[in-house]
């Protein structure tokens, strides 16, 4: 009898860590993705069981919980399994790496709690900032050291993989990067260059601010850094999405990766293009020139390239592996794919919802056409389409294969795996779609009331009922799908060990490593490049924003959304603190 081939065979002290970052993923996918049925269900008025300020804290939690919690616990398992599999060797240090581990957790509890001391009254905290927090709005110190813990966390996980490489190469001086660790590398470089910003933001401006310290800062200059970062980590999320679209869909589709050079050309354009773009979510903003939000317009669309290559070589390489299948024709290979593995379909589904985001990106990304859109629902309905579907879905539908790896235990009810990813993707065409029409006649978002006194919104077709019943549907659809997923992952844990474990193994290429240049390799050229990119970029626009405002701002004192749940004392701090 062959033996088994688990991930937890080979590396049984790396699979605890792995398996206990995607279990706080996990959990934080929870508590964030049941949040969002409430935001849902508020906004559209069919079930209010909360006061409308407190809609603010529920946003908050659900925002961070899921956009950086969620996504980031997943993508450090998955960047550790790539790395340790394709170089076959353990991490460094295991106490190092349960270090990282220990402070990502310990910061998202220290956030989690700040925002939660927006509904529970003996919490003396306050972080009602929404997802996007820079001044005014002002929470508690807390919430700025818990960011802090996690990013710094992060930043360790990082150095983990960096000397496993190294270690590997010591030993292997002639060898090319494998694919996985060359992929985990380079979002490494591109996530230290991006968070620079945010990390300056809250360091030297938003922590000192909310401890008193300092008595205002400037909201642009916070603004401006946040979006230097709060843009490119969409990209950070993704890029684990990306990695599993090109080593995994290809092996379970029967065939192999198209071509590894053009992954690799894939994350160079990443890590060179992605930093430079966050002002193209400030054209509204008065004190940046339109100049340089054209340029950051430009790098943008840019972005598309890569996405554009992603789509060739990985849809070529399910052809492929469906024509190894006997698939046959111009459309009839199709058939011969695995839809009924609930990992592919899930991750074949994510991406073809990313082609729909992508469309609706280059819309937000056009200055002209970004004014029609810009803080309405259609944004929204965006990131839903990006980070709540390409993202989510591919790590849920992946968690399918992964657990099993991890945990040498088989996969409770693949049927059920199935169902659950259809009903995802089924929930987020309704939810979206009406998030996205509703943009186009100015619906708001970021608001717990988005009906105006006296005011009416006035559909091209069909009604305001009709939007709101298909996000509240939407929103009820992701909430069973996620309930299916969760009960899945915990029956699997639950289970025995089995022998009916898949080997731990990633797609071969048919133009491999060898057919790369060497150049492609050199992670020095290409950080040194993306670090001018984002000078050129940046430079200019930050100069003269401290010049006309200050490091610290025209004296803006701090906004709390809500105190407590009391919707009359959070009117009441409004009135005190508004200029």
């Amino acid at each position: 009898m062959a033996m088994r081939n688990a991930y937890i065979d080979r590396f049984p002290n790396e699979a605890r860590l792995i398996e206990a970052a995607f279990w706080s993923s996990f959990l934080a996918l929870a508590i964030g993705g049941s949040l969002g049925l409430l935001q849902a269900l508020h906004r559209t008025d069919f079930l209010r069981i909360m006061e409308s300020p407190d809609y603010y804290t529920v946003l908050t939690a659900h925002g961070v919980l899921l956009a950086i919690t969620f996504t980031i616990f997943f993508l450090v398992g998955i960047f550790t399994w790539g790395v340790t599999t394709s170089l076959d060797r353990g991490l460094v240090d295991l106490r190092f790496s349960w270090g990282w581990y220990a402070m990502m957790v310990v910061g998202t509890v220290l956030v989690g709690v700040s925002i939660l001391g927006g509904v529970v009254d003996a919490i003396p905290m306050n972080a009602d900032v929404l997802f996007t927090f820079y001044a005014p709005l002002q929470p508690h110190p807390a919430f700025y050291v818990g960011l802090v813990l996690f990013v710094v966390g992060t930043w360790l996980a990082g150095a983990d993989w960096f000397r496993t490489w190294l270690a590997w190469r010591s030993d292997n001086p002639d060898e090319r990067i494998p694919l996985p660790t060359f992929m985990a590398l380079t979002t490494t470089l591109f996530w230290y260059l991006c968070t620079l910003g945010v990390a300056l933001s809250i360091l030297l401006l938003l922590l000192p601010w909310s401890m008193g310290i300092v008595d205002s800062v400037n909201p642009l200059l916070t603004r401006t850094l946040f979006w230097y970062f709060g843009h490119a980590v969409v990209y950070f999320w993704l890029m684990p999405a990306y990695m599993l679209w090109y080593i995994m869909l290809p092996k379970l589709s029967g065939g192999k990766l198209f071509s590894d050079p053009l992954a690799r050309v894939v994350f160079v354009l990443f890590l060179l293009l992605s930093t430079p773009t966050g002002i193209h979510h400030q054209y509204l903003d008065p004190g940046i020139a339109e100049g340089y939000k054209f340029i950051a317009m430009t790098n943008t669309m840019f972005l598309l390239l890569p996405s554009l290559l992603t789509a060739f070589t990985v849809v070529a390489s399910m052809e492929h592996g469906a024509r190894q299948r006997g698939g046959t024709g111009y459309l009839g290979w199709l058939k011969a794919l695995p839809w009924r593995d609930p990992v592919f379909t899930g991750m074949a589904l994510a991406g073809l919802m990313f082609a729909a985001a992508g469309f609706s990106g280059m819309i937000n990304a056009g200055m002209n056409i970004n004014y029609l859109v810009h803080n309405t629902w259609w944004i929204v309905g965006h990131f839903h389409l990006t980070v709540g579907t390409a993202v989510a879905l591919t790590f849920m539908a992946a968690a399918y294969w992964f657990i099993p790896q991890v945990t040498g235990k088989e996969l409770w009810n693949r049927s059920l795996g199935l169902v659950q990813v259809l009903v995802w993707f089924v929930g987020m065409t309704f939810m979206s779609n009406a998030m996205h029409r509703s943009g186009l006649f100015g619906v708001p978002r970021r608001t717990a009331e988005p009906q105006y006194e006296n005011f009416a919104f006035e559909p091209a077709a069909g009604s305001m009922g009709e939007i709101n019943a298909q996000v509240a549907l939407g929103a009820t659809l992701l909430t069973v799908s996620l309930a299916l997923f969760l009960l899945n992952m915990v029956m699997t844990s639950l289970g025995g060990s089995s022998d009916e474990i898949p080997d731990n193994t990633y797609a071969e290429t048919l133009s491999g490593p060898e057919d790369a240049p060497v150049v492609l390799d050199n992670l020095k050229l290409w950080t040194a490049i993306a670090t001018v990119l984002v000078i050129f970029a940046y430079t200019l626009p930050l100069a003269s924003i401290i010049d006309a405002g200050g490091l610290f701002g025209p004296g803006i004192d701090g906004l709390q959304l809500s105190i407590g749940s009391d919707p009359a004392v959070a009117l009441e701090h409004l009135r005190e603190v508004m200029p």
